[in-house]
């Protein structure tokens, strides 16, 4: 089947290990289900694949792709939920420690056909296109889980969010402002800050610009880059909700500022099947529509590859079949 895949771990030169060509057509074992894919969305993690992070050289060659969107074989139409984890335990999946995701231990998404467990394959709203579905499982996912379930935001309180044009940041952009919040963006360009206004932002700053009063929370996926002024615009008790770490994972972490105000450092990892069921209810209700900043065919991967690695874009790029 056709496939973009992984050669091999590349950590100086990742996208010297991308590939387009056939790949074997997957077994299906009992409880899980094939998938036809109609669209798939790159996130940053497919980069790490091609670099080896997370992921033991003897796995490669990896399909990529965490997130996806497509049909079963009686035609019911699908969202993938990428967390894959232990089928008898119960609760949050999120926590159980051997839980993976789709690229780590099993095949991708970015092929004709994908196979998971039956309880990853989320039944799509009609409300919401193949595209635009296929950007809610990992992205979309993390966003809702960190303003929804961690950081204890009420409407009308007020969310910075640091970095104007990716995923998770325009996500959070669109379902703040949707849910009420007053939502602050940081950008360092006026592009990037036009594209979070648009998306619903209610004010944008350069940035590290020092912000006209203190937040209620902040939402941060960049690390070291933003870490600073992250604390430093905070209200007393205020929270930062952390997914991700992009320009650096080690921080100062300014002690002394976060036991003086109280302030709280929140992890967030991905989402539950149960909270993207839920995030796709909500999209559709609210009709919010995912910011898209390029869609590809799959045999047009590299392109999207080179503009995610560059960050020219602003919200999700998305390969079709």
């Amino acid at each position: 089947m056709f496939a973009v895949y992984a050669a091999e771990p590349n950590a100086d030169a990742p996208l010297d290990s991308l590939t387009v060509g056939e790949r074997p057509e997957p077994e299906v074992p009992d409880g899980w289900v094939a998938v036809t894919v109609s669209a798939a969305s790159l996130n940053m993690h497919d980069l790490w694949t091609l670099r080896g992070v997370g992921i033991k050289p003897e796995q490669f060659p990896m399909i990529l792709g965490c997130d996806g969107a497509g049909t079963l074989e009686d035609g019911t139409e699908v969202v993938l939920h990428s967390v894959i984890g232990d089928a008898s335990l119960h609760g949050d999946e999120t926590l159980d420690p051997k839980r993976t995701l789709l690229t780590e231990k099993h095949q991708g998404t970015f092929a004709d056909t994908v196979v998971v467990p039956k309880r990853n394959a989320v039944p799509k709203p009609a409300g919401l296109s193949a595209v635009q579905a296929s950007v809610m499982g990992t992205a979309w996912l993390t966003a809702y889980r960190m303003l929804f379930v961690k950081s204890g935001l009420r409407p009308g309180q007020t969310m910075l969010v640091q970095g104007a044009s990716g995923g998770v940041s325009t996500a959070l952009v669109q379902l703040g402002s949707a849910a009420g919040m007053r939502v602050w963006v940081t950008g360092r360009t006026e592009e990037k800050r036009a594209v979070a206004e648009k998306l619903g932002a209610h004010a944008t700053f350069p940035s590290g610009e020092r912000l006209p009063e203190r937040v209620d929370a902040v939402f941060e996926t960049v690390g070291d880059a933003t870490w600073s002024h992250s604390m430093r615009s905070l209200k007393p008790g205020g929270a930062i909700v952390v997914c991700g770490s992009t320009s650096g994972p080690n921080p100062g972490a300014d002690l002394q500022r976060l036991f003086f105000l109280q302030l709280r450092v929140i992890g967030s990892t991905m989402g539950t099947r149960d909270e993207l069921s839920d995030l796709l209810s909500f999209v559709v209700e609210a009709g919010i529509k995912p910011e898209i900043g390029l869609e590809l065919p799959m045999d047009q991967a590299d392109e999207g590859f080179r503009a995610m690695n560059e960050g020219e874009t602003s919200g999700k790029i998305v390969l079709t079949r």
